[in-house]
């Protein structure tokens, strides 16, 4: 019993140190994004987004052959039904990938554009307020595996 405990610690471990990694990269593109092809200031992010969807990406991955590592992740923003690529993120540049996912984050307008505006109108910088982009909570998540799955084939070295 103390075995399948111990290695379910470990378990745990790797998935946490896996999520906070990705939610380490998340966060650099999302930066690099933000003076590249955003052109904007500042990127405003829910609190637990990044978090989330690393988590999801870990769910998706469990069933890969080399799980998290054979993972290439395309992030995309999604203005007005126009989507913008920002980034492209491998998690593992040593391993072949064997899916991809693609992230569409969303940018949130509820209610931000007429606080925005009201705020860059009423102070001496308004054009610091109009370069502010914030995202929504929403996010979508799909997967595209790279290989085709035959039963029985053998492991791929990862």
């Amino acid at each position: 019993m103390d075995q399948l405990s111990t290695e379910l610690n470990i378990g745990d471990a790797l998935s946490f140190v896996r999520t906070g990694h990705l939610v380490t990269m998340l966060e650099n593109s999302l930066y690099r994004a933000k003076s590249t092809k955003l052109q904007c200031s500042k990127v405003l992010v829910p609190k637990e987004l990044t978090t989330r969807v690393a988590q999801e990406a870990l769910k998706l991955s469990l069933n890969e052959p080399c799980g998290l590592r054979g993972c290439i992740i395309y992030v995309i923003l999604e203005t007005n039904n126009k989507q913008t690529a920002l980034d492209t993120m491998v998690y593992d540049c040593s391993v072949e990938p064997t899916f991809e996912l693609k992230l569409v984050l969303k940018q949130d307008t509820q209610g931000w554009d007429y606080l925005r505006d009201l705020l860059a109108n009423r102070t001496c910088f308004p054009q610091l307020f109009k370069s502010v982009i914030k995202l929504s909570p929403k996010f979508h998540i799909s997967k595209q595996r790279l290989y085709f799955s035959v039963i029985g084939a053998g492991n791929e070295d990862c």
